[in-house]
């Protein structure tokens, strides 16, 4: 059996330290576990999301720190935090000592000294900067640059395919009426991305530039020596501690269609005990990758077939053909008569984003009155850097996970406002054609910027495309605020993680095989139920759901036919009291949560979690009610609606 801690969050670990500091008027939280310094807050202005030092090797992978002699001293008004780092893995072996201060006047200086104690070769070693766009989206900041000029800039409100700014001395922008921040960098060249392409939710300064060739060689006893400072100018104010409650307010004033949601398949035959809990989530679709130029795309294509038919629903059918892509084609029609189709989605196994000569030759093969869907099967990036072309296709698809530049669970966690983010873009280039989100997983499928081949995996190391959170509640909640991000934004359909197994959202009968993944044989894991949730109101629409703490609590409201679910995420490893606004809700409501307190039956015995009687009964007062959540606790209010 999965621990409590294991069941939370996937790990047997206590959750990762997080220290309240202040610099004068500013506020701000250090992670020893990560050296990581996030939101840097003048009051309620959030001026930084985050800012660390980072490892990368020549994949593009990052070294995750182990981080120790952590020295901490501090007052109500400054700090000096002082701490050893090492990054090792493989060949890469880098160790740098890191230095913090906040000062009374407001200004905070981050300082790392490293050197290599072995031969690798890197893509990045250093500090990287985090602006949150929903603080700065559409303001206008000034950059300094390398050769002592002054740009004049805007950040993005569209997600920018490209750089925003380079060679980068310092940035400022305005917090408040007559009070600028600016960030300085020394001991290298910047420049800022815009991470929302990855469904980051932020835009980030990093060292070295793109431009110059990678990887780059790094020899034992190189040194790199940075710093960043942050620095306020202006009319400051005395320090304002931000407003803490937690609130979801609910409008049914403009609602909009559910999209159609649909799992993957995991390629392994289904039990009759799973068709029959994957029949309970009332899906739309079951998603299969079809590789023409492989040996066992028959088999494949007949299992997810097979599957789709005891399930009751439709295909969507991933198609990636090579240059040879005509014979693929032809020789897949013949072998797909009969299928219940709902969209293909076409891939060149060479190309990022589907080209125009092999839409055009799908429209010319494959069976008429079905969409072909193009874009790309990796990240948003792709797509946005490599637009399909107009009126070339009948829908536009993107993959997404929340893990291609941080790991840990608060960062895990801000990406989820990112990916409407991502939505919003796209409708910019692609018009009216439908959005397909397709697939969403926790972990990259691939890496599509590799540049040299993936390493061996240790003995007991889980592969790299799967997260233990994906059985524990952290998972659900993720999933929650996922579906809050993307069945309020405009998209036609969403597909999510697979059937069973390792990726999916039940555990196999046979368990998982790992000790590394403590999973319950035969069990569901808790993002089952927040799918089961939104299943049973299919067909109905979403209702607009703010909260007013985005990065505490994430919500959904689905109606139909009169009746009202209204679904709560605790996406932070600390207790939330949340109040729901509703003024349509009418009398007694129904609320079911899952939580430390019931994860254990929800995950053995589904049906009988779902039957419980064990449900707290609220009645609302004008539209108002209060609820009370655990970490990582996801809750379904269920009620009537005027």
């Amino acid at each position: 059996m999965p621990s409590e801690n294991q069941y939370l969050s996937g790990s047997s670990g206590p959750p990762a330290e997080r220290i309240d500091l202040r610099a004068g008027p500013l506020s701000m939280v250090f992670e020893p576990r990560g050296a990581f310094l996030r939101y840097v807050c003048l009051g309620d202005k959030e001026i930084l999301r985050g800012l660390y030092s980072a490892v990368r090797d020549r994949n593009w992978d990052t070294i995750l720190p182990v981080v120790s002699d952590v020295d901490i001293e501090f007052d109500k008004d400054a700090f000096r935090i002082g701490f050893d780092v090492s990054c090792r893995e493989r060949e890469v072996d880098f160790g740098w000592r890191g230095g913090l201060t906040g000062e009374p006047d407001g200004t905070v200086t981050y300082e790392m000294e490293g050197d290599a104690r072995s031969d690798f070769e890197r893509n990045r070693i250093g500090f990287c900067v985090l602006h949150a766009p929903t603080s700065v989206a559409g303001r206008a900041c000034l950059v300094e640059k390398v050769d002592g000029s002054i740009e004049e800039g805007v950040y993005p409100v569209l997600i920018s395919p490209h750089q925003p700014f380079f060679d980068m001395k310092s940035i400022s922008h305005e917090v408040g009426p007559g009070v600028r921040a600016t960030v300085r960098f020394e001991g290298d060249v910047f420049e800022m991305e815009d991470q929302r392409n990855w469904t980051d939710a932020s835009y980030k300064t990093y060292c070295t530039p793109l431009a110059e060739p990678f990887p780059v060689s790094v020899r034992a006893g190189d040194r790199v020596e940075q710093s960043v400072t942050i620095g306020l100018e202006g009319e400051i104010p005395e320090a304002v501690t931000p407003s803490r409650a937690s609130t979801v307010t609910v409008s049914m004033a403009e609602p909009c269609p559910a999209p159609a949601i649909g799992v993957a398949s995991s390629g392994d035959p289904l039990t009759e005990t799973e068709v029959e809990r994957l029949r309970r989530l009332h899906l739309s679709h079951l998603r299969v990758d079809v590789h023409l130029a492989g040996a066992s795309w028959e088999r494949e294509l007949a299992e997810a077939a097979s599957q789709a038919g005891v399930l009751d629903v439709h295909l969507e059918v991933a198609l990636f053909v090579s240059d040879a892509a005509r014979a693929e084609l032809s020789s897949f029609v013949r072998a797909a008569k009969g299928l219940r189709v709902v969209r293909w989605l076409l891939f060149h196994v060479a190309e990022t984003t589907t080209s125009e000569p092999w839409l055009e030759l799908a429209r010319e093969i494959l069976p008429q009155g079905i969409p072909i869907v193009a874009g790309t099967n990796a990240y948003f990036t792709e797509l946005n850097r490599n637009r399909p072309p107009e009126d070339s296709c009948d829908g536009v698809c993107y993959s997404l996970n929340p893990q291609v530049h941080a790991f840990d669970d608060v960062s895990m966690m801000e990406t989820l406002e990112a990916q409407a983010w991502t939505v919003e873009s796209a409708r910019a280039f692609s018009g009216d054609r439908p959005l397909h989100i397709t697939p969403v997983t926790l972990r990259p499928r691939f890496n599509p910027n590799a540049t040299g081949p993936e390493p061996e995996l240790p003995p007991g190391q889980l592969p790299s495309t799967v997260d233990v959170r994906q059985m524990s509640l952290l998972g659900a909640a993720w999933m929650l605020g996922s579906l809050a991000s993307l069945m309020a934004a405009d998209t036609a359909s969403l597909t999510y993680f697979e059937t069973v197994g390792w990726r999916g959202l039940m555990e196999r009968e046979t368990g998982s095989g790992s000790e590394a993944f403590p999973s319950l044989p035969g069990g569901v894991f808790p993002m089952y139920h927040v799918l089961a949730w939104v299943g049973g109101m299919r067909g109905g629409e979403v209702a607009q759901s703010e909260s007013n703490s985005p990065l505490k609590v994430q919500a959904l409201t689905l109606h139909k036919e009169g009746w009202i679910r209204i679904l709560l995420a605790n996406v932070t490893d600390a207790a939330q009291q949340v109040s729901v606004s509703c003024l349509e809700l009418l009398g007694t409501v129904r609320v079911e949560t899952l939580d430390r307190t019931s994860v254990e039956q929800a995950t053995n015995d589904p049906r009988g979690f779902r039957g419980s009687k064990d449900i707290v009964e609220i009645e609302p007062e004008d539209g108002c009610l209060q609820v009370n959540l655990e970490p990582y606790a996801v809750a379904c209010i269920k009620g009537l609606i005027a």
